[in-house]
């Protein structure tokens, strides 16, 4: 177990994993769509929001426990579904929810993992969530929900916002595929990475484990790239969520809300909780950062669904934030992938203690014990954006 007292920061972590992963999977999890614009808005609007220090409060007694859709959380904050996970570090989905058991938080594993839903289910918690794309295919789509009930999975996170793929020029250029293919640049690239390449030796996980052997016609790696590219389905619409939540019977979230319209029907669609994102920047470049569309909202929903929000997220500071602005919890995925990558599930739980330590003292400065009494009155006016 490496010692990781020194690592003070995410940005420490993301340092490292930058120089542990190969650059195709380094580069897809660290990038957005065409100029990444929207990429880089999500973290730095959060840098203008400004906190009110107070001070004579008793600061004893401090938690930042609370509830994610009745679940109860160390902190308000759940891992984000990221796929090609299992490519930043072996097994990562496997590490992952690992790790996230132990914090006492949720992990949610995406359609396009590696390790499959079976093999990461012997490892989760209680908090395993599991996130859906809607292929064209829906008899595959009717399995996999199937499977995500079999293997325990306790809630389903639908994501709306992934019918056509954002082009991402940096995975054009690099040829991005699971496994990499031994080109001579890839070669080159893989021999400087010698710790995960000991790693994908030693697993038997290369490929997209929910679907190779599951969805008919994609038995192998060879016909995988054509079934993606035609099984992304941009006929998705508000019926084919009804038909879902219907199907799966079970706690339903929805992801990629970034318009207080869409989040009305969100809410009059029954699910439990929809999730503020811009899909990390990585679709429609040029949309506003997830902290800025938040307000509107949360305001437009009030308490008839619970709201959640990602993106940017790189601090238990920006967690605070997105809370004083409405976000009953939030989810980290690029703040997890930089551990991961950087020291395997030990760096996903120094990812996990940096956010939860960071949060609780800056709750405290700001005059609060209890994460459930932060409400926007921490910030100072003006710096925030409104509904």
């Amino acid at each position: 177990m490496p010692n990781l007292s020194k690592v003070t920061c995410i940005e420490d972590l993301r340092v490292v994993a930058k120089r542990r992963v190969p650059r195709m999977f380094y580069d897809y999890a660290d990038s957005g769509s065409y100029t990444e614009g929207t990429y880089r808005s999500n973290t730095a609007d959060f840098q203008g929001i400004k906190l009110r220090q107070r001070v004579a409060v008793n600061m004893e007694g401090r938690s930042t426990r609370t509830t994610m859709i009745g679940q109860d959380v160390a902190m308000p904050v759940a891992i984000a579904p990221t796929g090609l996970t299992g490519m930043q570090h072996a097994d990562g989905e496997i590490l992952g929810a690992r790790a996230a058991k132990a914090f006492g938080i949720p992990f949610t594993l995406s359609t396009m993992s590696i390790c499959s839903i079976e093999d990461v289910a012997q490892h989760a918690g209680p908090g395993f969530w599991f996130q859906l794309y809607v292929m064209r295919d829906r008899d595959f789509i009717e399995r996999l929900i199937d499977r995500a009930k079999a293997a325990g999975c306790s809630a389903l996170q639908l994501t709306l916002d992934l019918q056509i793929l954002g082009q991402r020029h940096k995975d054009i250029k690099n040829g991005l595929s699971s496994p990499p293919k031994p080109t001579l640049t890839n070669l080159i690239n893989l021999a400087t990475k010698p710790h995960w390449c000991l790693g994908m030796l030693g697993t038997k996980r290369r490929s997209f484990g929910n679907i190779v052997g599951h969805a008919k016609g994609v038995g192998d790696l060879s016909s995988l790239s054509s079934w993606t590219a035609e099984q992304f389905d941009p006929q998705l619409n508000w019926g084919d969520v009804e038909w879902i939540k219907k199907r799966w019977g079970g706690k339903l979230i929805l992801k990629g809300i970034m318009d207080a319209e869409d989040a009305r029907l969100a809410a009059n669609s029954g699910a439990d909780a929809l999730i503020v994102s811009n899909h990390g920047g990585r679709q429609l470049d040029g949309a506003p950062s997830s902290i800025a569309a938040l307000p509107a909202i949360a305001e437009a929903v009030g308490k008839d669904i619970e709201v959640w929000m990602d993106g940017g997220i790189r601090s238990g500071q920006d967690v605070l934030k997105a809370r004083a602005l409405g976000a009953r919890g939030t989810l980290i995925g690029r703040s997890f992938l930089y551990g991961l990558g950087a020291y395997g599930e030990a760096g996903v739980t120094r990812a996990l203690e940096i956010i939860q330590k960071e949060l609780d003292i800056t709750m405290a400065f700001c005059g609060h014990t209890d994460i459930q009494t932060v409400d926007r009155g921490i910030l100072l006016p003006g710096t925030y954006p409104i509904a």
